[in-house]
C-alpha cells in the first residue's frame, strides 16, 4: 500500500434508478430547476448548480454495458429507495418550504441536525427520500 490516495475534488455525479424517465425529469425540472444536459432512452443527465449531475437511470436499462464513442460504461443498476440530498442557503429554508408546498410536494419531516443545520425530507415520484438541507447537516457542510 502506497499510504495516501490521490486527492478527489468532490462527488461528480449522483444515480437514481426510476420507473418512468419522464415523470422523473419532470419532477426534478419542475422542482429544483435543473436543466438536462443528455436524455435518451435509458437515462437523462440534470445539471446541479455547483458543478454536480444528477443522472436519472431507467430501472433496469443499464444493466448491459453502454457502448459510447469514447469506450464502453460498465452496467450497473439499483431498486429500492434511495437517498440524495441537495445544499441550500440557510436563507432559502422557508422559501424552500413554500415552494415544496407550492409544487404539491408533502414534507415528510423536518429535521434540526446535531451541528445545527436544517433538513427537509420528501419523496420523489419513484419513492426515493430526497433531501434539501443547509449548512450544519456535517461538520464539512
Amino acid at each position: 500500500m502506497s499510504g495516501t490516495a490521490p486527492r478527489v475534488s468532490g462527488v461528480l455525479e449522483t444515480a437514481l434508478y426510476v420507473g418512468d424517465l419522464d415523470r422523473s425529469r419532470g419532477f426534478y425540472e419542475r422542482v429544483f430547476g435543473f436543466e438536462p444536459m443528455l436524455a435518451d432512452q435509458r437515462m437523462v443527465a440534470l445539471a446541479v448548480p455547483g458543478g454536480s449531475v444528477l443522472l436519472l437511470f431507467r430501472r433496469g436499462g443499464s444493466t448491459q454495458p453502454s457502448e459510447t464513442p469514447g469506450g464502453t460504461i460498465p452496467p450497473h443498476d439499483g431498486n429500492g429507495t434511495l437517498h440524495v440530498a441537495f445544499g441550500i442557503p440557510v436563507a432559502s429554508l422557508s422559501a424552500w418550504e413554500q415552494h415544496l408546498r407550492g409544487e404539491g410536494v408533502a414534507i415528510e419531516s423536518r429535521v434540526i441536525q446535531t451541528h445545527g443545520g436544517t433538513s427537509l425530507y420528501f419523496r420523489d415520484p419513484d419513492g426515493h427520500c430526497v433531501e434539501v438541507a443547509t449548512p450544519g447537516l456535517w461538520e464539512n457542510y
